[in-house]
């Protein structure tokens, strides 16, 4: 790009910032109005777990944020020599689902309680059964019901209730609101009218314990907006909060707060029916935005929507890459041991390349990476756990191979009941995710456990933040009528570069060997739990 050209775009505000809290990294990125990546900043966090809660501090997520734009922000001074002190469109996404509840002095009620937690299985069944739609546990709406059959006295304090998109973008703008995706991860979405389900909080508000706390669901949860409503703007005690050099001029337009399958969605370009995005990380998670009513109420699956509110099929797992992570970090200090100083890049590069030797049911090994608990397997308590037979064929290709079986087990079992039970079909299934960044080997991998082919975008690596950065650059496209599934299209992705893997037939048929074997020892995982208990 055209380094002049953009420092003027800079200087006008002619610009978009993206912002995304995901579970092990906060990161910004500065994008021009073609959505081309000008500057970007990171910060990496971890969840913790507290009192048998994952959670993250709110002086946590401050300190990444103003740590992540103050990279930004030194990055534009860098490589265009203009300070950066006043931005166009803002958009703020993070992790979907959670616990986050205020009282009306605005002081948070309970640490906040992340997707990652197994501790609302009795909420969710209930209001499941009631509503003939199904609530995961890591939704929002179970998490508020579980809090009140438990008793919990902080519940009849709670003023308004909302993600931790919502709560940054409300501590930015003042705006207590959220979009439509991130809304339909708190509370089922009526697609007609965009709003909360009706039916569905009358049933809520009836229940004997929320009767008896003096709750009505429409006081405290958000406002929901869709893709491109302007959705308040940024105050000067938000640019304070965001710059800590205090250079940032407020008056910048907010687009609505979304969750990362929103933006992960619109990374991929898959808001359109009959398209289909999975994302994999510390969870994994597809997405199928669909073209008619699924049959049935799934545990498995959620109904979500897209950033501008069409219905999405999702199949969220609570674990991924995580035990792969720990497993590489061991090697990488064995290999340090050794006297061998590798990037993280080729580490992966040698370790997944071992995969592809492999035998096709991984040698008869099993590996369960649960570093929590997975409600697609109902294991309630995770522990990572490796298991072989003494006669199983223990090499490092197979170990490797077993290792991604593992990551993708869970997310295989959600997609195999939509597939088989609900006979749904995608025209596209795009990846993303830091597992395919050594090339081939985790997207062949996933077309082989899922049976179907698996793009990889380019564009797909800048990840949900820049999704974000698309959809506040859209707020001034919306209002010239322009739906998001065009604008992306016309607009952003005019020129694709990607990359298919279609399933391989002896990976198929090795994957279903593992799975076979996966599900009849998940007792031992369950024990693991039980046995090794926080």
């Amino acid at each position: 790009m055209d380094l002049i050209k953009v420092a003027e775009y800079i200087k006008n505000g002619e610009t978009a910032l993206g912002i995304e809290l995901g579970s092990t990294r906060i990161k910004a990125v500065l994008v021009t109005a073609n959505c081309h990546v000008v500057a970007s900043g990171s910060y990496g966090w971890e969840n913790s777990l507290h009192d048998g809660v994952w959670t993250y501090s709110l002086e946590d997520v401050w300190t990444g944020i103003q740590t992540c734009y103050g990279q930004l922000a030194a990055d534009v001074q860098s490589r265009y020599h203009v300070p950066l002190t006043r931005i166009g469109t803002i958009g703020v996404s993070a992790m979907m689902h959670g616990y986050l509840a205020f009282d009306r002095e605005d002081q948070l009620l309970v640490p906040f309680r992340t997707w990652r937690n197994n501790i609302t299985g009795q909420a969710a069944g209930i209001l499941t059964e009631k509503f003939h739609f199904n609530i995961p546990q890591r939704w929002s709406i179970a998490h508020l019901y579980q809090a009140l059959l438990n008793g919990e006295e902080h519940v009849s304090s709670i003023t308004y209730l909302t993600t931790l998109a919502g709560y940054v973008h409300w501590k930015l703008s003042g705006s207590n609101v959220l979009g439509i995706g991130d809304a339909s991860g708190m509370f089922p979405i009526e697609e007609g009218d965009g709003s909360y389900r009706r039916d569905l909080v009358d049933i809520f508000d009836g229940l004997a314990e929320v009767k008896a706390a003096g709750i009505r669901l429409e006081n405290i949860l958000p406002r929901v907006l869709r893709a491109g409503v302007p959705a308040g703007v940024l105050t000067d005690e938000g640019a304070a909060l965001l710059d800590s050099t205090c250079r940032l001029e407020a008056g910048s337009v907010m687009a609505p707060p979304e969750g990362d399958a929103g933006t992960g969605m619109v990374s991929t370009n898959s808001v359109r029916k009959r398209t289909g995005n999975i994302s994999v990380g510390t969870s994994a998670f597809s997405m199928n935005v669909l073209d008619r009513p699924l049959n049935g109420v799934h545990e498995d699956i959620d109904i979500v929507t897209t950033p501008e509110g069409a219905p999405v099929a999702m199949v969220h797992t609570n674990n991924c890459s995580s035990d792969i992570n720990a497993w590489a970090a061991i090697f990488n200090e064995f290999a340090n041991c050794a006297g061998l100083q590798l990037a993280p890049d080729k580490l992966y590069e040698i370790l997944f390349n071992q995969a592809a030797t492999a035998q096709k049911d991984a040698g008869d090994l099993i590996n369960y990476s649960y570093l929590s608990g997975e409600n697609v397997t109902r294991v309630p308590q995770g522990r990572p756990l490796f298991v072989r037979r003494p006669d199983s064929h223990f090499t490092l290709g197979n170990f490797m191979l077993a290792q991604l079986y593992a990551a993708f087990a869970p997310l295989k079992i959600g997609m195999d009941t939509l597939v088989r039970e609900e006979g749904i079909e995608t025209d596209v299934m795009i990846a993303q995710g830091g597992l395919f960044k050594t090339p081939v080997i985790g997207q062949q991998v996933l077309a082989d456990a899922l049976n179907m082919p698996i793009t990889i975008m380019d564009t797909a690596g800048e990840g949900g933040p820049w999704g974000m950065a698309v959809l506040a650059v859209y707020m001034k496209k919306r209002q010239n009528g322009q739906n998001l599934a065009d604008f992306l299209d016309e607009q952003v992705f005019r020129h694709p570069h990607s990359v298919t893997c279609t399933p391989n037939q002896d990976g198929v048929d090795g994957c279903n060997t593992f799975m076979t074997t996966y599900k009849k020892a998940l007792p031992v995982e369950n024990l693991a739990g039980k046995v090794m208990a926080d």
